[in-house]
C-alpha cells in the first residue's frame, strides 16, 4: 500500500478528497460506513487514514497514543508538525486541533515494519463494525439506534517492545462495553506478533450513543443491510 495515493500535498498542508478517502475505507480498511460515501451529505473521512498518514509520517515508536479530537471533511487543510516532535496535534486551516499525537520510546522508519503495521491495523480497525461490535452488544444485551447508529472513534494506543523482521501479524485480544443509560464506551485490545513471536499490545476506544434494548431482528437487519452494501460496492469496484 502506498498511502500517498490517499492525500494530497497542496501549498505545505495536506488534504484528502472524498474519492481517495472512500477508497481508503473501503478497499484497505475494508470499512463500508455510509460516512465515508463520496456522495455522503455528511461525508467524514476515516480517523484509521489519519492515524496511517500520521504513523508514514512520524514512524513507529514504542509507545504511540493517538486521540481523534475532531471530524475531518474534503475542505479539510490539515498541516503536520515536524517529524522529530514527539507530542504533537494535527490542526486545521482554522488551527483547530483534529488529533493529538503522543510518541516516547525507541523509534523505527523502517518501510516494511511501518507499512505492515499500518495495513494490519486498518485491516482490524476496518471489521469493528459490525463484526465485533454487534457482538458485543449483543452479550451486553444492548444496541445501538438502527435509524441513527453513531459510533465515535476516541483514541487508540499501541506499546511495542521491539522492531524485529518478519511476519507481522495482529490478533484481535477481547473487547469490552461499559453501558451506561442511552452511551456506551467499547475498548477493543490486540495483541502484535512477528513470526508467532509477541512484540506488543494496543487497544481502540470508542463511544457509541443512542443506546437501546437489544432487539434480534433489528440487529439482523443492520448486518444484513450493511453487508449488503459492502457486496454491492466491492461488486461495483471490480465493474
Amino acid at each position: 500500500m502506498n498511502i500517498e495515493n490517499y492525500y494530497t500535498l497542496q501549498d505545505g498542508a495536506l488534504n484528502v478528497s472524498r474519492e481517495q478517502a472512500s477508497a481508503f475505507a473501503k478497499f484497505v480498511a475494508g470499512d463500508f460506513n455510509p460516512i465515508h460515501d463520496i456522495d455522503a451529505k455528511k461525508f467524514c473521512v476515516p480517523g484509521d487514514l489519519l492515524f496511517a498518514v500520521s504513523v508514514a509520517h512520524f514512524g513507529v515508536s514504542q509507545h504511540m497514543r493517538f486521540d481523534f479530537e475532531s471530524m475531518v471533511n474534503e475542505k479539510t487543510m490539515i498541516t503536520m508538525p515536524a517529524r522529530t516532535v514527539r507530542q504533537a496535534g494535527l490542526i486545521d486551516q482554522n488551527e483547530k486541533s483534529i488529533m493529538s499525537i503522543d510518541c516516547s520510546g525507541e523509534n523505527t522508519t523502517d518501510k516494511a515494519f511501518v507499512s505492515n503495521l499500518i495495513e494490519k491495523y486498518v485491516q482490524f480497525s476496518g471489521k469493528t463494525f459490525p463484526d465485533i461490535l454487534m457482538d458485543l452488544m449483543k452479550r451486553k444485551d444492548v444496541m445501538i439506534n438502527p435509524a441513527r447508529p453513531l459510533i465515535i472513534y476516541r483514541n487508540m494506543a499501541v506499546h511495542i517492545d521491539a522492531f524485529p523482521s518478519g511476519d507481522l501479524t495482529l490478533e484481535f485480544a477481547g473487547a469490552s462495553l461499559a453501558a451506561e443509560g442511552k452511551k456506551g464506551s467499547v475498548q477493543l485490545e490486540f495483541d502484535l506478533h512477528v513470526d508467532g513471536k509477541q512484540i506488543g499490545h494496543g487497544t481502540k476506544s470508542m463511544v457509541i450513543a443512542g443506546l437501546r434494548p437489544y432487539d434480534a431482528a433489528a440487529a439482523d437487519k443492520i448486518v444484513a443491510d450493511y453487508n449488503q452494501t459492502k457486496a454491492a460496492g466491492l461488486a461495483a469496484s471490480q465493474s
